[in-house]
C-alpha cells in the first residue's frame, strides 16, 4: 500500500516528510483527492553528475550574468 499525502499537508510538513524520503519512504501526493506526483527518494546518489562548483569559485558563487556572458 501506498503511502497517500495531501499535498497542503506536504507543504506544512516538509521537513517531516523529507526526512521520511531520506529514510527511504515514498508518497503519492493528492489534491481534492486527485494524485498528482508521486516523491520517492532517489536510487543512488550516482544519479547526479556534478558538471562544476561554482561556490569553489568564489565565496557565495558566481553571478549567473557573468556565467552567462562568458558562454
Amino acid at each position: 500500500m501506498e503511502n497517500i499525502i495531501a499535498l497542503k499537508d506536504l507543504r506544512l510538513n516538509m521537513a517531516k516528510y523529507v526526512q521520511e524520503i531520506k529514510s527511504g519512504r515514498s508518497f503519492v501526493v493528492v489534491k481534492q483527492s486527485k494524485p498528482i506526483f508521486r516523491i520517492s527518494p532517489l536510487e543512488s546518489d550516482n544519479q547526479w553528475e556534478e558538471i562544476g562548483d561554482f561556490t569553489k569559485i568564489k565565496k557565495g558563487g558566481v553571478d549567473i550574468d557573468d556565467i552567462m556572458t562568458r558562454l
